[in-house]
């Protein structure tokens, strides 16, 4: 997941699935609880997919090699706000 808009494709991938769990659970299709479950896994690997990108960014920016980023863990980029 180094290139970049392998990245921007799995985060459009990762959006259209959101869309698509709350269109199933409208139409009942789905239960509350499992658009909940699989939101919650969708979200945190945005958020792991958004850090990458920064981290990318920041290298570039400041004459570092932006393919050296790695996908921090979930428990890392989640912890930012707490």
């Amino acid at each position: 997941m180094s290139e970049e808009p392998t990245v921007h494709q799995h985060i459009n991938d990762l959006v259209a699935e959101e869309h698509s769990l709350r269109e199933r659970l409208a139409k009942g299709e789905i239960s509350v609880d499992e658009e909940h479950a699989r939101l919650k896994a969708v979200e945190a690997e945005l958020d792991q997919l958004w850090d990458l990108l920064r981290q990318r960014q920041a290298r570039s920016e400041f004459g570092q090699d932006p393919s050296s980023a790695s996908t921090r863990s979930e428990s890392t980029v989640e912890g930012y706000l707490q």
